[in-house]
């Protein structure tokens, strides 16, 4: 999903500069006016873990894999505007020291997975937690927000290489889809397993219970 260079027209990553820019700007004003001594640290942590998470492959199927995302691990943890602020430089080491990703496409992958995913899983992790009953609800709501997150950021992805002309609609579109659908699950499996041992051993560090 980590665009690389020649693969977007100027009018498309130039736009996604801005908008993907924007939000991770908005995200560090928000996350300034709540972020606490302890949650510095763990934001450190929580970056380390997601980049290091993200080399290991899971298998698929047909031989091909997929990896963790993070977004909604995350969230989950540290609310969705820390989450976009963790994405967003985990997505910038890895383009300017790891050459995973273009540095012209970075704010594309930004807007897609730093910012889309993060927001988009978080909301339906959040409906799901309100309609379905404690630690239920919880787990239901990571599986399902960390499934939606990667589906709309391959969604977004998919956009943004057709309207720059690198493949037609009818291609790009079930390509990418077909395949996150998969590689959503794995990332629900794994993001939910954490999830459920955290709130067993340390409940405290989940976002919207360090809220209450």
């Amino acid at each position: 999903m980590h665009i690389p260079d020649g693969f977007l027209d100027p009018k498309t990553f130039g736009t996604a500069w801005v908008l993907g820019g924007t939000a991770v700007g908005f995200a560090v004003a928000k996350t300034k006016k709540h972020l606490g001594e302890r949650q510095i640290p763990f934001m450190g942590v929580m970056a380390a873990f997601i980049f290091a998470a993200q080399m290991v492959n899971f298998p698929i199927a047909g031989g091909t894999s997929g990896h963790l995302l993070g977004a909604v691990l995350a969230a989950v943890m540290l609310g969705p505007w820390t989450a976009s602020i963790i994405m967003a430089t985990i997505l910038a080491l890895q383009a300017f020291i790891f050459f995973d990703g273009g540095v012209t496409a970075l704010g594309a992958n930004i807007l897609n997975m730093a910012v889309i995913a993060p927001f988009a899983g978080y909301w339906t992790y959040q409906v799901l937690q309100r309609l379905l009953p404690g630690r239920v609800g919880t787990l239901v709501g990571t599986f399902a927000g960390s499934w939606v997150s990667v589906v709309m950021a391959a969604l977004a992805c998919a956009v943004e290489l057709a309207f720059s002309g690198m493949a037609p609609w009818g291609v790009v579109l079930p390509a990418m889809l077909s395949w996150h659908v998969l590689i959503g699950i794995g990332e629900g499996v794994i993001t939910t397993a954490i999830v459920s041992y955290v709130t067993q051993v340390r409940p405290d560090l989940v976002y919207e219970t360090a809220k209450a």
